[in-house]
């Protein structure tokens, strides 16, 4: 499974929309009351489940492409693409 997304730019927009919702939700809370906590769905969709979760996905989204795995006669190396 990967948590990565398909650009950069794409991933940092979903992080802005879950960590804005996730606040927006909280600093709501006294002016329109238990209501604003229907913001945290919309967190929870944003970071696709966590906010760990979006971090791996950002380390993932970034070192697409950049690393590779071989494994050779059960020992494994991360290599650097050229």
């Amino acid at each position: 499974m990967t948590f990565a997304s398909t650009s950069l730019p794409r991933h940092l927009l979903r992080g802005a929309l879950g960590f804005g919702s996730l606040i927006a939700a909280f600093a709501l809370l006294p002016a329109v009351g238990p209501a604003s906590l229907l913001l945290l769905p919309v967190t929870l969709l944003a970071f696709r489940g966590c906010p760990t979760c979006w971090v791996i996905g950002l380390l993932e989204t970034i070192s697409r492409g950049k690393l590779r795995r071989d494994c050779v006669d059960g020992q494994c190396k991360l290599t650097t693409t050229a």
